[in-house]
C-alpha cells in the first residue's frame, strides 16, 4: 500500500463509527470488516442529488466527511469508498483501492468510473464495495471464481475473463454483470479525473437522474428519477410516477435526505 493523499487526511473515526451505527470491537478481522461493511450500507445512502443541484463532487477525505458524517448526506462510490477505506487503514486493515468498469445496465464498453478496493485478511483477499448501490454489495465478498456469494438479497459471484475479474449478480433476474475490474492499485488522482467525468460529463447518468439507494436487513429501495423500487424477499414492486412533493417526501422519508430549502431538482428524467 503506498501513503495517498487521502491517509493524511483527518478521520474522525468516532464520529465515522457513531454514523453508521457500528457498536462492535474495531479491530482488523474479517468479522469486524463484515459488520462494518454492512452497517455503513444500511446506514449512508448512495445519492447523487448533489449534481443535479449543481454542486461540485469533492472527493477529499476533508469534504467526504463532512458531507457523509457531519450532514448526514448520502453520496457516490468515490464518496463512499474513500470514507470507508479510510475507516479500514485507520482500524489496521491491508487495502488496495481499485477501479472497475461499470457493465451493469449497459451494453458498450464504459469508462472505469468505479471505485472499490481489495482487503488482506488471513483468511484471504475480499472485495469490499459500499458505494455501488442498487444490486450492490452488502458484505465483502472473497476474491474467489466461480463460487455462488450470499449477500442480504441477492447472489454475487466472480468470473475471469484473462486478468479481469467480473462481479456478477443474481436477484430476480438471471446473472447479470455489475462491474469489471483489475486488481492495480489506482490512486486519489486517478478517482479525480474519473469522478470528474462521472458528475460533469453529458453521458454519465449521474448528470441526467435523480438516483438513490438503500439497503436494509430486510429489503432493497431503489429511485431512479419518479420510480421508486422496493426489493424484498426475492420481489420486485415499483411504485410511480411521484410527483414533485411526493419525490422530495419520499428522499426524506425512504432515503433520510433533506434537500436545502427553495433547492430544486433539474434534470431530464424529471423535467422531460
Amino acid at each position: 500500500m503506498h501513503p495517498s493523499a487521502h491517509d493524511t487526511d483527518p478521520l474522525d473515526l468516532d464520529a465515522y463509527i457513531a454514523r453508521i451505527g457500528y457498536r462492535g470491537a474495531l479491530a482488523a478481522t474479517r468479522e469486524v470488516l463484515d459488520a462494518l461493511h454492512s452497517a455503513h450500507v444500511y446506514s449512508i445512502p448512495f445519492e447523487n442529488l448533489d449534481v443535479l443541484l449543481g454542486r461540485p463532487i469533492r472527493i477529499d477525505l476533508a469534504s467526504v466527511q463532512a458531507k457523509l458524517v457531519k450532514a448526514r448526506r448520502g453520496g457516490y462510490c468515490f464518496e463512499q469508498n474513500t470514507l470507508f477505506v479510510a475507516a479500514l487503514r485507520r482500524i489496521g486493515f491491508k487495502v488496495t483501492t481499485l477501479l472497475a468498469r461499470v457493465r451493469f445496465q449497459r451494453s458498450d464498453v464504459g469508462p472505469r468510473t468505479h471505485m472499490l478496493s481489495l482487503v488482506e485478511l488471513p483468511e484471504g483477499p475480499f472485495i469490499a464495495d459500499v458505494g455501488f448501490g442498487g444490486p450492490g454489495l452488502t458484505q465483502p465478498i472473497r476474491l474467489v471464481e466461480g463460487e455462488s456469494q450470499a449477500q442480504a438479497h441477492d447472489v454475487v459471484g466472480l468470473r475471469r475473463e484473462g486478468h479481469v475479474w467480473v462481479l456478477e449478480s443474481r436477484g430476480r433476474e438471471p446473472w447479470q454483470d455489475l462491474y469489471a475490474f483489475t486488481l492495480e492499485e489506482h490512486f486519489p488522482v486517478d478517482y479525480e479525473a474519473a469522478n470528474h467525468y462521472t458528475s460533469t460529463h453529458p453521458d454519465s447518468l449521474f448528470v441526467s437522474n435523480v438516483l438513490a439507494a438503500l439497503a436494509s436487513p430486510e429489503a432493497r429501495l431503489t429511485l431512479r428519477n419518479r420510480q421508486l423500487g422496493v426489493f424484498r424477499g426475492g420481489r420486485f414492486e415499483r411504485f410511480g410516477d411521484l410527483g414533485d412533493d411526493e419525490l422530495l417526501d419520499v428522499l426524506k422519508s425512504r432515503f433520510g435526505l433533506e434537500l436545502p430549502a427553495g433547492a430544486r431538482l433539474s434534470c431530464a428524467g424529471l423535467n422531460g
